[in-house]
């Protein structure tokens, strides 16, 4: 058991976060990590690479997580309009004990203060005094020009699961007139599910909150030897990997990952199937008596440069309808009621609809460095959440209780 004097320092250490009172904060003792997302509002227009750039993450990877064309003319440069909401892909860590994303930096520019930069370039996802800890800032009035900032964003990974099923977490920040349970309707999940994430006593949330929204994913399982161990695309959009070789889609049919050669990178390896003629996301159906005999290839993790596949056969009592991609939308240009970067509906039991195939993208489009869309959780060890209510800046019985458990 540890020692009371290291007890009473570390919940000295998270004083800095509990005093913003408004974020879910999950406990962690293991240094792993996983993909997790921030709702992210443009505070003016910003082109998509300066997005990106902002967030320090792939403009692709930003652009697939919230099914933009990719093949759109010049995407990187086109405008996004102020007030757009974005879901931003991050690498979820566990540091000083809880997670949090420590992978945005910030360049601060003349006239810039902690509050512009946390209420407004980032859009409340972090707070003046949460940076101001975070870089060891005595003054806060006294800001260097171009000085980089270390920006902790929240995040949460619940070991990448929600009721024992894949799941990506989105932070939300909570705007005026949300509910629990519109928030549930947008994301494809239920406000049991949100109120259980975040350890709410009620179904009661305010602006400022920040929540973890469980988004329904889907998962590869791939080899821990692969590049991308353990994958996963949350429901309704994509994801670029193996070098930018392959797309993987999530939905809406089901939650099966569904992977498919892309036209983005300029080299690759084979993608055929040994001993067929069928290549990555190729699927015949040969309909008998007996039922129908269904040859699939199919993606099977990206290791020491080579894309493995998997060709399958197996007898289904019916024929598969042509796979359905979830819907892609062109670089939005002004932001309306229309305009929803949520998930795709619920998947239904059986697949169905016709194809609609995504467009194929510019070779070598990817100019910024960042977070590659590849990397999959790599699995993490969780004590529960905590949600620190905005109106009350307490330590609750379930805190206390969390750090026990987290330190025993």
């Amino acid at each position: 058991m540890p020692s009371s004097t290291f007890f009473f320092f570390f919940l000295f250490s998270l004083f800095p976060y509990l005093s913003i009172c408004k974020s879910t904060i999950e406990p962690c003792s293991v240094s792993d990590s996983c993909n997790a997302m921030v709702g992210y509002t443009l505070y003016t227009d910003l082109k998509v690479a300066e997005v990106a750039s902002l967030f320090q993450i792939d403009p692709i990877a930003l652009l697939t997580a919230n099914a933009i064309d990719i093949a759109f003319p010049d995407v990187e440069n086109h405008i996004l309009p102020t007030r757009l909401f974005l879901k931003i892909p991050v690498l979820c860590s566990c540091s000083e004990g809880i997670r949090k994303s420590v992978s945005t930096h910030y360049k601060t520019r003349p006239s810039d203060t902690l509050s512009y930069i946390a209420d407004t370039v980032f859009s409340s996802l972090v707070s003046a005094d949460q940076i101001r800890n975070a870089n060891g800032i005595s003054d806060p009035s006294v800001l260097d020009v171009g000085r980089a900032l270390l920006i902790p964003l929240p995040c949460t990974c619940f070991n990448s699961t929600d009721n024992s099923l894949p799941a990506v977490y989105l932070s939300y920040v909570v705007r005026s007139g949300d509910t629990v349970a519109g928030i549930a309707a947008q994301y494809s999940t239920t406000s049991s599910d949100i109120m259980t994430v975040n350890a709410m006593g009620s179904p009661t949330v305010k602006a400022g909150d920040i929540i973890a929204v469980p988004l329904p994913a889907c998962a590869s399982g791939f080899p821990r030897y692969a590049y991308d161990h353990r994958l996963i695309v949350a429901n309704g959009s994509y994801a670029i990997t193996a070098s930018h070789c392959v797309q993987c889609s999530c939905g809406p049919g089901n939650l099966n990952l569904y992977c498919t050669p892309s036209s983005l990178a300029v080299s690759c390896s084979s993608m055929q199937c040994r001993g067929s003629n069928l290549i990555l996301g190729n699927v015949t159906a040969q309909p008998t008596s007996a039922g129908c005999n269904v040859t699939s290839c199919t993606y099977g993790g990206y290791v020491n440069g080579t894309i493995l596949t998997t060709l399958s056969t197996s007898l289904q009592p019916r024929c598969p309808a042509s796979h359905q991609f979830p819907p892609l939308i062109a670089p939005p240009t002004v932001v309306s009621r229309d305009i929803s970067f949520g998930p795709s509906p619920a998947p239904s039991p059986l697949e169905g609809g016709g194809t609609t195939t995504p467009k194929p993208s510019t070779p070598g489009a990817v100019t910024l460095p960042g977070l590659a869309p590849a990397n999959g959780p790599s699995g993490s060890t969780s004590d529960g959440p905590l949600l620190v209510n905005p109106s009350s800046c307490n330590v609750n019985v379930l805190f206390l209780f969390l750090l026990v458990r987290l330190l025993v």
